[in-house]
C-alpha cells in the first residue's frame, strides 16, 4: 500500500519538534496551498523560520522540500473536488435554513467519498472479522454513532461491547489483548474518556481503530488506522453523519469478506426473533 503525505505526517508527528509540528499541521490542513506555496510563503503563513520547513522534509526521511511538496501534491488531487457553481434558483432555495442544512449534508458526504480509502475500509473490516473481542468507544455527541455500530455488529458476530454516553468500565477490557480491536469515535471537542479508553487498548495491546475528523486528532495519532470524516465548521450540522456513513461502509465490508458466518448468525437470530414475537411485522 502506498504511503500518502499524510501517513507519513502521522507516523512521524510525536518526534517533530513544535516550529516542525506547526508546519506539519498548516500542510496537512492546507493541502493545496502547501502544494502551491514556495518555502518561504509557507514559513510566512506558519510563523517559522524557512529553515524550519526545510528541516521538516528531513525529518520525515524525504531528500528535499520538492519531493515532500510532490507528495502533498498527489494528496491533494486525489482528494480534490470538482467546482459546483450554484444557480440563482438554487441560491434562493437554500436560504431556507432547512435547505440549507440539507445542502451542507451533502457537502459533508462528497467530502467523505473524496477523501476516503477504500482499503483502510477493507482493512477495518478484516480486522473485526477476525478479533475475538471488540469494543467500540463513543462518548457524548459520538454516543449515537458507536451505538449503531454496536447493534450492527452484533447482527454479525458475537463479543461485541459499547462505551456509555459519558464513560466505560474499565473492567469489560480486562480481556482485551493482541486479537481484540477498539474502535474508537472521537469529533471535536474531543473527550478525555476517548484518551483513556484508547491509552489502555494499547496498554493491553489492542489494535486501535480511529473514526475522528483528521489525522493529527489526538485519537487520530494513536490510531493502528485512522478514517477520517473531514473537519465541520457549521454549528447546526450533524457531526454524527459521516461516523454513520464511515460506519455503514464497515458493515458492508464485513457481509462482503464474511457473508457464510454472518448469513448462519442472522438465520438463528431469525428463529429468536420468530420465536419471541419481537416484530410486530
Amino acid at each position: 500500500m502506498t504511503k500518502t503525505f499524510q501517513d507519513l505526517i502521522r507516523e512521524k508527528f510525536p518526534n517533530l519538534s513544535p516550529g516542525q509540528k506547526k508546519v506539519a499541521e498548516f500542510l496537512i490542513a492546507s493541502l493545496e496551498q502547501s502544494s502551491l506555496y514556495t518555502i518561504s510563503q509557507i514559513a510566512r503563513e506558519v510563523g517559522v523560520s524557512e529553515t524550519t520547513v526545510i528541516r521538516l522534509a528531513y525529518a520525515l526521511g524525504l531528500s528535499s522540500f520538492s519531493e515532500m511538496q510532490k507528495m502533498i501534491r498527489q494528496d491533494w488531487l486525489s482528494q480534490k473536488q470538482p467546482t459546483y457553481s450554484m444557480t440563482e434558483e438554487e441560491e434562493v432555495e437554500v436560504t431556507n435554513i432547512f435547505s440549507h442544512s440539507i445542502e451542507q449534508e451533502k457537502k459533508i458526504l462528497d467530502r467523505l467519498r473524496n477523501q476516503i480509502r477504500e482499503e483502510d475500509i477493507w482493512r477495518t473490516a478484516e480486522l473485526l472479522i477476525r478479533a475475538d473481542r471488540i469494543y467500540i468507544g463513543g462518548f457524548r455527541e459520538t454516543y449515537t454513532a458507536a451505538y449503531w455500530l454496536f447493534y450492527k455488529l452484533n447482527q454479525l458476530r458475537d463479543h461485541i461491547y459499547v462505551s456509555s454516553p459519558t464513560g466505560y468500565i474499565p473492567e469489560t477490557l480486562c480481556n482485551f489483548g493482541e486479537k481484540s480491536v477498539v474502535l474508537l469515535m472521537s469529533l471535536p471537542r474531543y473527550s478525555k474518556e476517548a484518551l483513556i479508553l484508547a491509552d489502555q487498548a494499547r496498554k493491553q495491546g489492542a489494535t486501535l481503530i480511529a473514526m475522528t475528523d483528521r489525522h493529527l486528532s489526538p485519537i487520530g495519532q494513536l490510531a493502528t488506522i485512522t478514517l477520517t470524516t473531514g473537519e465541520n465548521t457549521e454549528i447546526f450540522s450533524d457531526h454524527a453523519l459521516p461516523l454513520l456513513s464511515l460506519s455503514q461502509l464497515i458493515v458492508m465490508g464485513m457481509h462482503q469478506r464474511d457473508s457464510k458466518n454472518i448469513r448462519e448468525r442472522q438465520e438463528k437470530m431469525e428463529q429468536i426473533y420468530n420465536h419471541t414475537g419481537i416484530f410486530i411485522e
